[in-house]
């Protein structure tokens, strides 16, 4: 790894942890990352979840000591998550180079599409036990899925499902999806371990920047502007990175 490759992993990092723990779309940015400096798609899949594992630590730290605490409702939501993520870390590997580039702008473009939709306003209300029915599960297991098998805009899925589907204030949808991100993430991590698709290095390195970036995340109250700003400079990166993978 030079020194160029280890700035551009620490920077693109603190960008997409910023923006995962505040809205979604940084695995948009990591990901072709890892694939322009060399990794194969499957390996540059596998080392992307290093720094989706620890950015999810370093801001569900974080959150804690604000004092957001939903343990066991997000280990409830977690269950189907996690049986999910394996199967789709396991169908991940079972795709060839190819199709996952095709599927990865497919991916990259839709969800920039969708990140520009306006949320609607809701009358929100605090999620409780009685609440959680058998169409939450399933789409919990969808959610783990596809976040097993590519990642790419998982924040946006629990925006849907949480605060569209459930009406969670988004606050609160934040941390439900840290959590659960880290519980699910683990297990398919270690499946691309198992299979030789992680490289440490470039993992850490990118894994450093993204803590940084959750962690001012969740202590920067961002006002709607500012929010606004975040949003249109990712979705124009996202654009240019579509661009550059289109063209090889």
């Amino acid at each position: 790894m030079t020194l160029l490759e280890a700035l551009a992993l620490l920077t693109i990092g603190t960008l997409a942890g910023f923006i995962n723990v505040l809205s979604a779309g940084g695995s948009m940015l990591t990901l072709p990352l890892l694939m322009f400096l060399g990794l194969p798609p499957q390996a540059a899949n596998g080392t992307n979840r290093v720094s989706i594992a620890l950015q999810s630590i370093s801001a569900v730290t974080s959150f804690f000591r604000a004092g957001a605490r939903y343990v066991g409702l997000s280990l409830r939501l977690s269950v189907p998550a996690v049986v999910g993520s394996l199967l789709g870390a396991w169908l991940a590997l079972q795709t060839g180079d190819a199709l996952f580039e095709a599927i990865l702008i497919t991916v990259m473009a839709c969800s920039a599409v969708l990140m520009l939709l306006p949320q609607p306003r809701l009358d929100t209300r605090p999620l409780t036990p009685e609440r959680l029915t058998p169409a939450v599960y399933m789409a919990m297991f969808a959610i783990g899925l596809y976040g097993g098998f590519i990642q790419v805009g998982v924040g946006i899925l629990f925006i849907v499902v949480l605060y569209r589907m459930l009406k969670i204030d988004l606050a609160q949808v934040n941390v439900f999806k840290v959590l659960i991100v880290l519980i699910y993430t683990l297990p398919a991590l270690a499946i691309f371990l198992a299979n030789d698709q992680v490289r440490w290095g470039y993992g850490l390195m990118l894994a450093a920047g993204s803590m940084l970036g959750a962690w001012l995340a969740v202590k920067v109250n961002m006002s709607p502007r500012g929010a606004f700003i975040v949003k249109w400079l990712t979705v124009a990166v996202i654009l240019a990175i579509i661009l550059r993978l289109l063209l090889g």
